[in-house]
Protein backbone atom coordinates (compact mmCIF):
# COMPACT_ATOMS: atom_id res chain seq x y z
CA UNK A 1 0.00 0.00 0.00
CA UNK A 2 1.16 3.51 -0.84
CA UNK A 3 0.08 6.54 1.18
CA UNK A 4 0.22 9.77 -0.81
CA UNK A 5 -0.02 13.34 0.42
CA UNK A 6 -1.15 15.69 -2.33
CA UNK A 7 -0.60 19.41 -2.02
CA UNK A 8 -2.15 22.33 -3.89
CA UNK A 9 0.08 25.19 -2.72
CA UNK A 10 -1.08 28.73 -2.14
CA UNK A 11 0.23 31.68 -0.17
CA UNK A 12 -3.15 32.21 1.53
CA UNK A 13 -4.77 28.77 1.34
CA UNK A 14 -2.95 25.47 0.77
CA UNK A 15 -5.02 22.40 0.01
CA UNK A 16 -3.92 19.04 1.36
CA UNK A 17 -5.29 15.60 0.55
CA UNK A 18 -4.08 12.24 1.79
CA UNK A 19 -5.08 8.96 0.15
CA UNK A 20 -4.09 5.32 0.25
CA UNK A 21 -3.45 3.58 -3.06
CA UNK A 22 -3.35 -0.20 -3.42
CA UNK A 23 -4.10 -2.53 -6.35
CA UNK A 24 -5.46 0.32 -8.48
CA UNK A 25 -7.89 1.37 -5.75
CA UNK A 26 -7.79 4.61 -3.83
CA UNK A 27 -9.17 5.39 -0.39
CA UNK A 28 -9.61 8.72 1.33
CA UNK A 29 -7.58 9.20 4.51
CA UNK A 30 -7.71 12.93 5.26
CA UNK A 31 -8.12 16.34 3.69
CA UNK A 32 -7.90 19.90 4.91
CA UNK A 33 -7.17 23.45 3.90
CA UNK A 34 -4.26 25.18 5.60
CA UNK A 35 -5.30 28.80 6.12
CA UNK A 36 -2.25 31.05 6.12
CA UNK A 37 -4.12 34.29 6.74
CA UNK A 38 -3.14 37.75 5.56
CA UNK A 39 -0.16 38.30 7.85
CA UNK A 40 3.48 38.77 6.98
CA UNK A 41 4.52 36.55 4.11
CA UNK A 42 7.39 34.78 5.94
CA UNK A 43 4.94 33.87 8.73
CA UNK A 44 2.56 32.37 6.14
CA UNK A 45 5.42 30.26 4.75
CA UNK A 46 6.21 29.10 8.27
CA UNK A 47 2.54 28.09 8.70
CA UNK A 48 2.70 25.99 5.52
CA UNK A 49 5.97 24.34 6.56
CA UNK A 50 4.82 23.54 10.10
CA UNK A 51 1.36 22.34 9.03
CA UNK A 52 2.68 20.02 6.31
CA UNK A 53 5.38 18.74 8.67
CA UNK A 54 2.74 17.97 11.33
CA UNK A 55 0.48 16.19 8.80
CA UNK A 56 3.43 14.07 7.66
CA UNK A 57 4.19 13.08 11.25
CA UNK A 58 0.51 12.30 11.91
CA UNK A 59 -0.32 10.35 8.71
CA UNK A 60 3.09 8.95 7.62
CA UNK A 61 2.80 9.27 3.83
CA UNK A 62 5.29 7.39 1.63
CA UNK A 63 5.32 9.95 -1.18
CA UNK A 64 4.23 13.51 -1.86
CA UNK A 65 2.74 14.99 -5.00
CA UNK A 66 2.53 18.73 -5.54
CA UNK A 67 1.15 20.98 -8.25
CA UNK A 68 3.75 22.80 -10.36
CA UNK A 69 3.73 26.56 -10.69
CA UNK A 70 1.67 27.68 -13.66
CA UNK A 71 2.67 30.58 -15.87
CA UNK A 72 1.13 33.79 -14.62
CA UNK A 73 0.88 37.29 -16.00
CA UNK A 74 1.47 38.49 -12.45
CA UNK A 75 5.13 37.77 -11.68
CA UNK A 76 4.73 38.61 -7.99
CA UNK A 77 1.90 36.07 -7.59
CA UNK A 78 3.96 33.39 -9.35
CA UNK A 79 6.94 34.09 -7.08
CA UNK A 80 4.78 33.82 -3.95
CA UNK A 81 3.26 30.59 -5.21
CA UNK A 82 6.75 29.22 -5.84
CA UNK A 83 7.77 30.10 -2.30
CA UNK A 84 4.65 28.40 -0.89
CA UNK A 85 5.58 25.30 -2.90
CA UNK A 86 9.10 25.52 -1.50
CA UNK A 87 7.83 25.58 2.09
CA UNK A 88 5.72 22.45 1.48
CA UNK A 89 8.53 20.68 -0.38
CA UNK A 90 11.05 21.46 2.39
CA UNK A 91 8.69 20.04 5.02
CA UNK A 92 8.47 16.88 2.94
CA UNK A 93 12.16 16.52 2.14
CA UNK A 94 13.25 16.94 5.78
CA UNK A 95 11.09 13.88 6.47
CA UNK A 96 12.89 11.89 3.71
CA UNK A 97 9.78 11.59 1.52
CA UNK A 98 9.96 11.50 -2.28
CA UNK A 99 8.45 14.53 -4.04
CA UNK A 100 6.66 14.33 -7.40
CA UNK A 101 5.48 17.37 -9.34
CA UNK A 102 2.56 17.62 -11.77
CA UNK A 103 1.29 20.34 -14.06
CA UNK A 104 -2.24 21.64 -13.35
CA UNK A 105 -3.48 20.33 -16.72
CA UNK A 106 -2.09 16.84 -16.01
CA UNK A 107 -3.89 16.77 -12.66
CA UNK A 108 -7.21 17.80 -14.21
CA UNK A 109 -6.71 15.26 -17.02
CA UNK A 110 -6.09 12.47 -14.50
CA UNK A 111 -9.12 13.29 -12.36
CA UNK A 112 -11.72 14.72 -14.75
CA UNK A 113 -10.54 13.44 -18.12
CA UNK A 114 -9.81 16.85 -19.61
CA UNK A 115 -7.00 19.26 -18.85
CA UNK A 116 -9.20 22.33 -19.10
CA UNK A 117 -11.63 21.27 -16.37
CA UNK A 118 -12.86 23.88 -13.90
CA UNK A 119 -12.77 23.70 -10.10
CA UNK A 120 -16.39 22.53 -9.85
CA UNK A 121 -15.68 19.56 -12.11
CA UNK A 122 -12.56 18.66 -10.10
CA UNK A 123 -14.55 18.87 -6.84
CA UNK A 124 -17.29 16.64 -8.23
CA UNK A 125 -14.91 13.97 -9.53
CA UNK A 126 -12.83 13.92 -6.33
CA UNK A 127 -16.03 13.36 -4.34
CA UNK A 128 -17.10 10.61 -6.75
CA UNK A 129 -13.72 8.85 -7.03
CA UNK A 130 -13.18 8.78 -3.27
CA UNK A 131 -16.82 7.98 -2.46
CA UNK A 132 -17.11 10.98 -0.14
CA UNK A 133 -20.48 11.87 1.35
CA UNK A 134 -20.02 15.64 1.42
CA UNK A 135 -18.63 18.23 -0.95
CA UNK A 136 -14.96 19.05 -0.33
CA UNK A 137 -13.77 22.67 -0.20
CA UNK A 138 -11.96 23.77 -3.41
CA UNK A 139 -8.39 23.86 -2.10
CA UNK A 140 -8.69 20.54 -0.24
CA UNK A 141 -10.31 18.97 -3.33
CA UNK A 142 -7.35 20.16 -5.38
CA UNK A 143 -4.95 18.58 -2.86
CA UNK A 144 -6.84 15.29 -3.16
CA UNK A 145 -6.80 15.64 -6.96
CA UNK A 146 -2.99 15.97 -6.92
CA UNK A 147 -2.76 12.77 -4.84
CA UNK A 148 -5.15 10.94 -7.20
CA UNK A 149 -3.09 12.09 -10.20
CA UNK A 150 0.04 10.65 -8.61
CA UNK A 151 -1.71 7.35 -7.83
CA UNK A 152 -2.80 7.11 -11.49
CA UNK A 153 0.72 7.91 -12.65
CA UNK A 154 2.20 5.22 -10.38
CA UNK A 155 -0.24 2.61 -11.75
CA UNK A 156 0.70 3.56 -15.32
CA UNK A 157 4.42 3.25 -14.48
CA UNK A 158 3.87 -0.16 -12.90
CA UNK A 159 2.03 -1.37 -16.01
CA UNK A 160 4.88 -0.17 -18.23
CA UNK A 161 7.47 -1.95 -16.10
CA UNK A 162 5.38 -5.14 -16.02
CA UNK A 163 4.98 -5.06 -19.81
CA UNK A 164 8.58 -4.10 -20.54
CA UNK A 165 10.12 -6.23 -23.26
CA UNK A 166 13.82 -6.92 -23.60
CA UNK A 167 13.90 -6.84 -27.39
CA UNK A 168 11.71 -6.51 -30.50
CA UNK A 169 11.19 -10.28 -30.80
CA UNK A 170 9.22 -10.22 -27.57
CA UNK A 171 7.11 -7.27 -28.71
CA UNK A 172 3.41 -8.13 -29.07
Amino acid sequence: MLRIIGIDPGSRMTGVGIIDSHNQKIHHVHHETISCGDGDFPVRLKTIFESVNELIKQYSPNEMAIENVFMSKNANAALKLGQARGAAICATVVNDILVHEYAPKAIKQAVVGKGGADKTQVQYMVKLLLNLKEKVQNDAADGLAVAICHANNRWAQQRLVANNTSNWRNFK
